[in-house]
């Protein structure tokens, strides 16, 4: 009996480290930005349609073709404050990076994804799906896009109809997929994570798709609201059976360091099997095997931390341990939280729902327990990062008594983030651009990458 009670002892004292989840202190290394208002150009050979993006983003997506006509708000959760950008614009933004991964042999250079366009299906048919590659100069603050890579579909692919099914080039848009992470090959291209099916997009490295790849949970299809297969019914009581949450497809992906195992993380926990409640306070990530281009019929869980609702990236930073962003859906710093029943205003500017969870969560995924819960071995408060230095470039609306050594990141979405050396990594934002506020109560959020000194979490164990 006393030889069990040591054993079950030693067992819950190896345990005990997996829950304690400690936080680390993260100190500001650098700040860079790209204003918010960035356009590229979409390649000669798009359709025309193409110039001008976002003419189905405004109420009801009824078409505006007048560039600028819409002002961008940040929507009925956030108080509809305006963000001083008007849309529709002309050319393609570049905004809105949903997924970063630093340039094998280039050290300072980052590939990143831009997100879906205007936020969903509908209102992006003329939003063109697009990947680069970006230095910041942490020196200067400035954010350099070194190249556009656009993705298209010439060898017919995707197989479903996309946007601009009938033209030459068929170049992908935010009305086929809604990209969120990217993952570079080992024999070359990327591999893409989408939420609407969700999918796995494979593509070379011009950005031409080379496969797509459906989800399987448990040896069954797994699928959302927008996936191709799915309709509206005939009837108004018939259900439509699907688990996965609009917007909640593969915010997260992450690559092995020896390019052989992708782990695919969904954003937001899944619906229970025909119901509408979650199955949980945590999300599946699904293992993939990267030789064989399949599923191998593996998940685990990784347990969202409460007052989370969703990641934002995932990335790895050895053979088994990785990053993890967790976020609530708030955005603006606390300490300018509107009292009960107000609203912002020009006279009493406030945030309606502040930031309180943005952190990175370091796990382990060669640990987990009896139910398949992933080891969380600590974390970093993106709320609370020390800038003794006061290296912050822009330090947005904050209260009269916010410490000056004090810097927070407070988006609504945070969709960054991977290992940069040994005592830095890289976070960046989604800026949703032109509806998210979070960095100032009435003006829209550039895209920001910060650089940050975290040594004791990057070495925990």
């Amino acid at each position: 009996m006393r030889a069990l009670l040591l054993s079950a002892a030693a067992a819950m004292g190896l345990a005990a480290p997996g829950f304690a989840n400690q936080r680390f202190e993260a100190t500001l290394a650098g700040h860079a930005i790209l204003p918010a208002f960035t356009m590229a150009l979409p390649p000669a050979d798009a359709p025309r349609d193409a110039l001008v993006s976002g003419k189905f983003a405004g109420p009801g997506n009824l078409r505006v073709d007048r560039p600028g006509a819409v002002m961008g708000d940040t929507g009925a959760m956030h108080g509809r404050r305006p963000t001083g950008i008007a849309f529709p614009f002309i050319g393609q933004p570049v905004q809105g990076f949903s997924g970063i991964k630093p340039v094998a042999g280039e050290s300072g250079h980052f590939w990143v994804l831009t997100d879906n366009g205007f936020g969903n299906r509908r209102n992006s048919p003329d939003a063109l799906l697009m990947f680069h590659k970006v230095r910041p100069d942490w020196r200067t603050g400035q954010v350099e896009v070194l190249h556009t890579t656009f993705l298209s579909d010439p060898l017919r692919r995707v197989p479903f109809r996309i946007a601009y099914e009938g033209t030459e080039a068929r170049y992908l848009t935010g009305a086929d997929f809604d990209l969120e992470s990217i993952q570079p090959l080992p024999e070359g291209g990327f591999m893409i994570g989408d939420e609407f099916g969700p999918y796995l997009i494979q593509v070379d490295a011009a950005g031409r798709v080379q496969r797509v790849v459906e989800t399987r949970l448990d040896g069954q299809p797994l699928i959302g609201p927008d996936h191709h297969a799915l309709q509206v019914a005939a009837s108004p009581t018939a259900g439509v059976a699907y688990r996965v949450r609009r917007s909640g497809g593969y915010e997260g992906m992450a690559l092995t360091p020896d390019g052989q195992t992708l782990w695919a993380m969904l954003e937001q926990p899944l619906f229970a099997p025909g119901s509408d409640q979650p199955e949980g306070a945590f999300l599946r990530v699904l293992e993939y095997s990267v030789p064989r281009g399949d599923w191998t019929g593996r998940s685990v869980r990784f347990r969202l931390e409460p007052g989370a609702t969703a990641i934002g990236d995932f990335n790895f930073i050895d053979a088994t341990r990785a990053l993890v962003i967790e976020r609530d859906n708030g955005e603006g710093d606390p300490g300018l939280a509107c009292a009960q029943g107000t609203q912002p205003s020009a006279q009493a500017p406030c945030f309606p729902l502040p930031a309180r969870v943005k952190r990175v969560t370091l796990v382990d995924m060669a640990q987990t327990d009896a139910e398949g819960f992933v080891r969380k071995i600590g974390h970093i408060d993106l709320m609370a990062i020390r800038d003794s230095e006061g290296l912050a470039r822009l330090r947005g609306d904050l209260p009269a008594n916010a410490p000056r050594d004090r810097f927070t990141f407070p988006f609504f979405t945070i969709e960054n983030v991977a290992m940069v050396d040994a005592d830095h990594i890289i976070v960046g934002n989604d800026n949703n651009l032109p509806f998210s506020a979070g960095r100032h109560v009435f003006r829209a959020d550039d895209n920001e990458l910060v650089l940050l000194r975290v040594p004791e979490l990057l070495r925990a164990r």
